[in-house]
């Protein structure tokens, strides 16, 4: 999984209104956003050490390192309903909104054909710039309301997928939705429910902060090196995500060229992509279960070292559907 950001280095929204005068910017804001960009950076590179065998396989997308991947997005999120309320309260500064806009959705689009060729079985057809990108043109709409039913609506948005599952999501055109009851293959998906919620929540925290002043004393120049180092990473954060990957998946990749990593056991390796993958929709235990019974049966038809190298489909193969059918019965708690 990848995490980004989801800003604009001219237009970040951190900067006052244009009705509120000349003022200076809130560098707590953008020395956050710096924090959340060296999480993401830390992130992305564990991806990359995994993905070049330096890390066991699905290190980084279960556990601890798949709640660390939330919390950068969601505070990414966060961030941006804040710096939408600080740029566009109370009136909302069209042509500034449209570029900003415009910026992400472009760079959205950037993501997703680059990783179309990069990784063409998990490409990022809706991560969180595209999430950001909708949840913008959705926030306009909260922008006056009252924090209180802002705050209801961000809660609904993140029980939403909890109870409103349906196989009419399923189909590609609606899986951005977040309601599907099968999840897509993806380096990064974020889509738009339940990821709502924190921009939302962050318009609601932007807007009572508004009511109480407490920006005000957060307006400084923040003259210490770290405060500065911070910012201006916070202020170019676009510019920084579409660099800092492909500049550290070189970078490992480049590494890998001299020291490559120890080839991992098949079997070790199988069993821990299957469980990863299977983790996604099912609990450990059912997972552990299922892993087991496939790998069993792949070994017993001779199956298992044609799958290794590749020379088996496995969206089109009948004996592979056939063991997975069977392993998911076997997998399901008796009653």
């Amino acid at each position: 999984m990848s995490i980004t950001n989801a800003v604009t280095e001219s237009d970040n929204g951190t900067a006052p209104p244009a009705t509120a005068g000349r003022r200076g910017r809130i560098w707590a804001i953008d020395a956050l956003r710096g924090v959340a960009l060296i999480a993401m950076a830390t992130y992305h590179f564990s991806w990359d050490l995994e993905y070049f065998g330096y890390l066991e396989p699905g290190t980084v997308g279960t556990g601890g390192f798949k709640m660390y991947a939330r919390l950068i997005a969601g505070s990414f999120l966060f961030l941006a309903g804040i710096s939408l309320v600080l740029g566009h309260y109370p009136a909302v500064r069209t042509r500034a909104f449209v570029i900003r806009f415009a910026k992400i959705a472009a760079a959205a689009l950037v993501i997703t054909v680059a990783t179309w060729f990069a990784f063409p079985d998990s490409f990022i057809f809706f991560g969180i710039l595209h999430s950001i990108a909708a949840a913008s043109l959705i926030g306009l709409l909260f922008l006056r309301l009252p924090a209180i039913l802002t705050l209801a609506v961000a809660a609904a948005a993140f029980a939403a997928p909890l109870y409103l599952r349906s196989a009419i999501f399923d189909t590609p055109a609606l899986l951005w939705v977040g309601l599907s009851e099968t999840l897509p293959r993806s380096n990064d998906y974020v889509p738009l429910l339940p990821w709502l919620a924190p921009f939302l929540a962050g318009i609601a925290a932007a807007r009572v902060a508004l009511g109480f002043g407490w920006f005000e004393k957060l307006r400084t120049d923040g003259s210490a090196r770290w405060k500065t180092a911070l910012s201006t990473a916070g202020r170019h954060s676009l510019s920084i995500y579409l660099v800092h990957q492909p500049v550290l998946f070189a970078l490992v990749y480049l590494y890998s060229l001299g020291f490559p990593a120890a080839k991992p056991d098949p079997v070790e390796a199988y069993q821990a992509n299957c469980v990863a993958t299977c983790s996604l929709q099912e609990t450990a235990a059912i997972c552990t279960t299922f892993c087991g019974c496939t790998l069993d049966k792949l070994m017993e038809e001779n199956l298992f070292e044609p799958l290794n190298e590749g020379k088996i489909d496995v969206k089109t193969d009948p004996r592979i559907a056939r063991i997975a059918g069977q392993c998911t019965m076997d997998a399901q708690p008796k009653e």
